[in-house]
């Protein structure tokens, strides 16, 4: 098989996946976790690890925080659409600046149409 090579799958609609819930349903929230830690390939992330990681902004968040669509969150913020779509989607990551921003439209709205508004 080459790099080239696509396996496309569909299910079969005829037959779809069913799980059973029954036996997940009657555990209890301990023996949930329990079995949770005891999966070698699911374990929670470490201190050290979780002091490493990058806080991801969540541009959707800040924009329905105000009840604005892409196109009017863009306009009012003075931000291009494109860039709030590709932030949205995760196809293009702010920078430090465009993060920076972003909290500061979070905390205080106001304050940066007045500036947008006075361009």
């Amino acid at each position: 098989m080459s790099d080239e090579t696509i396996i496309r799958y569909k299910p079969d609609p005829a037959n779809p996946h069913k799980t059973d819930w029954t036996e997940a349903d009657q555990l209890t929230d301990d023996e949930i976790r329990a079995r949770a830690l005891s999966d070698p390939d699911a374990q929670p992330s470490t201190p050290e690890q979780l002091a490493r990681a990058r806080r991801v902004v969540n541009v959707r968040l800040i924009r329905e925080k105000f009840g604005l669509d892409q196109e009017q969150f863009a306009r009012r913020f003075g931000l291009k659409l494109d860039m709030v779509r590709g932030w949205e989607d995760r196809t293009l990551v702010p920078d430090a600046a465009a993060i920076t921003l972003l909290r500061v439209i979070w905390a205080e709205p106001d304050a940066v149409r007045r500036v947008v508004a006075a361009e």
